[in-house]
C-alpha cells in the first residue's frame, strides 16, 4: 500500500506491506501525488478474482450498502445483465454497489414495492413477503432493524441444525449472512438485515455468541416480530386476519416451540396460539386462548383439553363425552409439539390449563349436588367390583374407580395427576426414549351394560376385565401389547355370548 495525506511533501509518503501472516513493514518513499493505492496479490489457484465478473458479485455482496460509491472499470464488451441498454466501450467508469441502504432510509420515504424488492433480494425468494416491520433502536444498544416473514415455509424449516438466521451487517458494510444468535429457533423463518452501530467489523460467530449487545439485538427483535404477528392477530381488519390464518398454518408448529425455549416471552407467544376444538369439531386451528376463555360458561374455571396421536383421535377421545353432554368446549390437540406446549402452558390469563384425562375429574361449580351425590353413592356400590377388577388386572394398573367422565363408553384410561399421559408416553417411546414408569388408571362407567354384565360375571371375569382394559387402551390411541391375545378372547367371549 502506497499512501500520502494532503499536506504533507512527496518525500513523505508511505509504503506498507505485509503477506497477511500477521507482519508487516513500514517505509518513507516518494510519492508525487497525494492519496491511497493499495495493491494486493492473489494467491496461486486465485485467478478467477481477476474475472470483472467475480469481482462485481464480490462487491454486491459485501458492500453493497455501504454510503461511499465503489467504481470499476468496464471491460470491452461488459453489459450488466441487469442492463438492457447496448453494451459501452472499456475504460467507462461504473458504480458497482448501490452506495445507498434501504433500511436506513426513512419509512415514509420507502414504498412497499420497494420493501418487497428488497425482501425478494435478501430473502432470496420469488414470492412478496406476508408482513413486515422496520425500525430504528437507540440507546444503550443501536442499531436498526428489517424483518420480514415470508408468505410460504421453506423446505428445511424443520431442520433445526440448518442455520438460519437474518443479515448482520456492522455500519452498513455487510459482516454475516445468516447471524442465527439474532433470532431465536422458534423465529428460524424470519428474513431480513440488522444493522448494527456499536458492534466491530471483525465480529465472529464466537464473539456474537458471548456479546451483550447481541442479547439486547436479539431479546429486541424477537418483541418486535412477536408484536408484529400480534398486530396481525388482533386486527379488525380481515385481510390482515386472513394474513395471519395463512402465517399459522405455515408456521404455526415452529412457533408453539417457542413455548419451552423463550420464559420471557411465553405469554406473548401464548395469545399467538391457535387451536381446533369442540366448538367446530374441525381441524381449522382458528381458537385462541382468550376465545376459549370468551366462551367459557359463566360457571367454568378451568381450560380444558385433551390431546393425542391424531385429530380423530382427539375428537372421538371417550375423555371427551361427559364434556360433549354439558356443552363444554374442550382443546383438541393432535400435534407431537403440543404435548411440548401445555408442560410449559400451566395457565393462561389466570385461567388453569387442565387435560381431560389426568387426574380426577373436578368440575366444580359446573356440577350441581345432586350429580356429586349420585357419584359418591355409584362408587359405594360399586367398590367391590373396582377392587376385584384391580385384582385380576394386577400390574397393568394403578387403580380401578368409578367414573362419571363417561356416558356412552364403559370404561378409559386416565393418567395420575403427576404422571405422563399416555399420548406422551407413546410419543416418547417412538422417538427412542424412555418415558419415567408410570401405570394408567382405569376408570369404570357404572350406568354401561358392560359393567353391569361384569358386575355379575363369575365365569369369564378375568378375560372380561382384560377385554375392558384392552378397549379403554384402543380408545386413546394405544398399542396393545399382545393383540393376538385379545382377538382370541373377544371371539370367545362372542361365541358364548351367541351360544347363550
Amino acid at each position: 500500500m502506497l499512501t500520502r495525506r494532503a499536506g504533507l511533501e512527496a518525500n513523505q509518503g508511505v509504503r506498507w506491506e505485509s503477506a497477511g501472516a500477521g507482519e508487516f513493514t513500514i517505509e518513507m518513499t516518494d510519492l508525487a501525488a497525494r492519496g491511497t493505492e493499495i495493491t494486493l496479490h492473489l494467491k496461486e489457484g486465485q485467478d478467477d478474482l481477476l474475472s470483472g465478473w467475480k469481482l462485481r458479485s464480490v462487491i454486491r455482496k459485501y458492500s453493497d450498502h455501504i454510503v461511499q460509491p465503489i467504481m470499476m472499470k468496464k471491460e470491452p464488451g461488459y453489459q450488466d445483465p441487469e442492463d438492457k441498454s447496448e453494451p459501452v466501450a472499456a475504460d467507462e467508469d461504473e458504480t458497482v454497489n448501490q452506495a445507498s441502504a434501504l433500511w436506513v432510509r426513512p419509512k415514509s420515504e420507502i414504498t412497499d414495492e420497494q420493501y418487497t424488492e428488497f425482501y425478494k433480494h435478501v430473502g432470496h425468494d420469488f414470492e412478496d413477503p406476508l408482513t413486515w416491520t422496520h425500525a430504528r433502536v437507540e440507546g444503550k444498544t443501536e442499531y436498526t432493524q428489517l424483518l420480514y416473514v415470508p408468505a410460504r415455509a421453506p423446505f428445511d424449516l424443520w431442520d433445526r441444525n440448518a442455520r438460519h438466521g437474518v443479515k448482520l451487517y456492522v455500519r452498513r458494510v455487510f459482516i454475516m449472512d445468516d447471524a442465527e444468535q439474532l433470532m431465536p429457533l422458534y423465529l428460524r423463518f424470519v428474513r431480513g438485515v440488522v444493522d448494527s452501530n456499536d458492534l466491530p467489523l471483525n465480529v465472529s460467530r464466537e464473539i456474537l455468541q458471548e456479546s451483550k449487545d447481541i442479547e439486547s439485538i436479539r431479546n429486541g427483535c424477537t418483541k418486535k416480530v412477536l408484536g408484529m404477528l400480534s398486530d396481525l392477530a388482533n386486527s379488525e381488519d380481515a385481510a390482515e386476519k386472513e394474513k395471519y390464518a395463512k402465517f399459522w398454518g405455515e408456521f404455526g408448529k415452529v412457533l408453539k416451540e417457542g413455548m419451552g425455549e423463550d420464559h420471557a416471552n411465553k405469554d406473548r407467544i401464548a395469545a399467538l396460539l391457535r387451536f381446533a376444538s369442540t366448538l367446530a369439531d374441525t381441524t381449522d386451528e382458528t381458537v385462541s386462548l382468550a376465545d376459549y376463555i370468551g366462551r367459557m360458561k359463566p360457571e367454568q374455571e378451568k381450560i380444558y383439553y385433551v390431546t393425542a396421536e391424531t385429530f380423530n383421535a382427539a375428537k372421538n377421545s371417550p375423555h371427551l363425552e361427559v364434556f360433549r353432554k354439558k356443552g363444554i368446549e374442550v382443546i383438541l390437540l393432535s400435534d407431537r409439539v403440543d404435548e411440548w406446549v401445555v408442560s410449559h402452558l400451566s395457565e393462561f390469563e389466570g385461567k388453569p390449563m387442565v387435560s381431560v384425562a389426568k387426574g380426577g375429574l373436578d368440575l366444580g361449580k359446573l356440577e350441581d349436588e345432586a350429580e356429586k351425590k349420585e357419584q359418591e353413592t355409584a362408587a359405594g356400590e360399586f367398590k367391590e367390583l373396582t377392587e376385584k377388577i384391580g385384582k385380576s388386572l394386577g400390574e397393568r394398573v394403578k387403580e380401578v374407580r368409578v367414573t362419571h367422565r363417561l356416558t356412552d363408553s364403559p370404561a378409559c384410561l386416565v393418567a395420575d395427576e403427576h404422571d405422563v399421559s399416555g399420548n406422551l408416553a407413546r410419543i416418547l417411546k417412538a422417538a427412542g426414549q424412555k418415558a419415567p414408569a408410570s401405570k394408567p388408571i382405569l376408570e369404570i362407567n357404572p350406568q354401561h351394560p358392560v359393567v353391569l354384565r361384569l358386575k355379575y360375571e363369575d365365569k369369564r371375569f378375568d378375560d372380561w376385565a382384560a377385554v375392558l382394559f384392552d378397549q379403554a387402551l384402543l380408545a386413546e390411541g394405544g398399542q396393545l401389547d399382545d393383540p393376538a391375545t385379545f382377538v382370541k378372547r373377544m371371539n370367545q367371549l362372542m361365541l358364548e355370548m351367541s351360544g347363550s
